[in-house]
């Protein structure tokens, strides 16, 4: 029996990298990137340590005179350091 012509795969080559121009970078927010980890971990622990302050106290604390509000402002903090997790890279 007749045996069919075996094909041959062109060799693999990866796609050239791009060239990198020193000191360019490719995010808005370069001057920010290294602090951006730290401020939305601690705008979580704030927001935490808010939230934990007014129930011990009887939302008495951390805000005086806002009473139930100073629930709101601990999510309210904690939530921007979500809203930047979701940014994270």
């Amino acid at each position: 029996m007749p045996e069919s012509k075996s094909r041959k795969k062109p060799a693999y080559i990866p796609p050239p990298k791009p060239a990198v121009i020193p000191g360019a970078t490719t995010s808005r927010f370069a001057r920010f990137q290294r602090f951006y980890a730290p401020v939305m971990v601690v705008l979580m622990v704030i927001g935490l340590i808010w939230i934990v302050t007014a129930y011990v106290t009887q939302l008495a604390y951390p805000v005086p005179g806002i009473g139930p509000w100073n629930i709101a402002a601990g999510f309210g903090v904690a939530l921007v350091g979500f809203v930047l997790l979701t940014r994270w890279h």
